[in-house]
């Protein structure tokens, strides 16, 4: 007769899924491939009787049984590591400071966040969201242990992906159709900024500065006002707006080189060294 217990794997690919959004996204904080994490929600859903997750060609989402089991999967999975953690001891301790831009915070840091809460309860993260520009110089003075960056030179950091710039712009008020071009940037410095103003002068656009600002929320803003386009990081384009590109005559933008950084001094943490590398091992993407 085949066992009905639940297996704390089972369960922690199950919350990973969940967390990450997808099997592809949460392979890489199990350390497992995607085949291997299918596999361990197949036997957990065998053990239960029923799904826990619905999964179509474009989303996937917790069934009923699902998000009855998710709560008790996490206290499960807390009280194990609590377990250990009273046996053992914590193995890592201390606090690291982090820094992260505001549009890679959600899609990127969240889930290595979780990842580490999991593995080092004992380990105090102090988050600060701002701009690459301000961040690298703040690594530099070593007021930051590490951050997740857009880089401003090829060797600076662990080079992790690239991320996609594209222009964006509201539906209803068509600014991209206005003359000259009404463009909201970010500070002075900023490579998005840089990167979109060189594309349209390549492009001989006529344009404007109508709004600047470093706040990701408020390039949102201005753009769902209708009062300009902008260049975002395509992770942080909400459904409300619209990517624009060579069909509504604006010119391509490249990409951004993201990497971690780290400083000096945070050389001597491990715990700074145990988010290094989760953040290469669960971001990094082949070049």
């Amino acid at each position: 007769m085949k066992s009905s217990d639940l297996q704390l794997d089972w369960l922690r690919a199950f919350v990973a899924v969940v967390d990450a959004g997808s099997l592809t996204a949460a392979a890489p904080l199990l350390y497992r491939s995607q085949s291997a994490v299918s596999m361990q929600l197949k036997k957990l859903e065998e053990a239960l009787g029923r799904a826990v997750l619905s999964r179509g060609p474009r989303h996937l989402a917790m069934t009923p049984a699902g998000q009855e089991l998710i709560g008790h999967a996490r206290r499960m999975l807390a009280q194990h590591a609590e377990a250990l953690a009273a046996v053992r001891g914590p193995v890592l301790s201390g606090r690291v400071r982090l820094g992260v831009p505001d549009d890679y915070a959600a899609r990127y840091i969240t889930p290595v966040l979780k990842s580490f809460a999991s593995q080092h309860a004992g380990v105090e993260i102090t988050l600060d969201c701002e701009q690459s520009t301000s961040l690298i110089p703040r690594v530099a003075r070593g007021e930051l242990d590490v951050a997740l960056v857009s880089r401003d030179r090829p060797t600076l950091g662990v080079p992790l992906f690239r991320e996609p710039l594209v222009w964006v712009g509201a539906p209803a008020f068509e600014a991209w159709r206005r003359e000259p071009l009404p463009v909201a940037v970010y500070e002075e410095g900023s490579l998005a900024r840089g990167n979109a103003l060189r594309a349209l002068a390549a492009q001989h656009r006529t344009w404007r500065v109508v709004y600047n600002s470093s706040s990701l929320a408020g390039q949102i803003a201005a753009v769902e006002s209708g009062l300009a386009v902008a260049v975002l990081t395509r992770c942080s384009v909400p459904a409300s707006l619209l990517v624009l590109g060579e069909r509504q005559g604006l010119p391509t933008v490249g990409a951004m080189d993201v990497a971690v950084v780290r400083s000096k001094a945070s050389r001597s943490l491990p715990a700074a060294d145990a988010l290094e590398q989760l953040m290469v091992g669960t971001l990094r993407q082949p070049a």
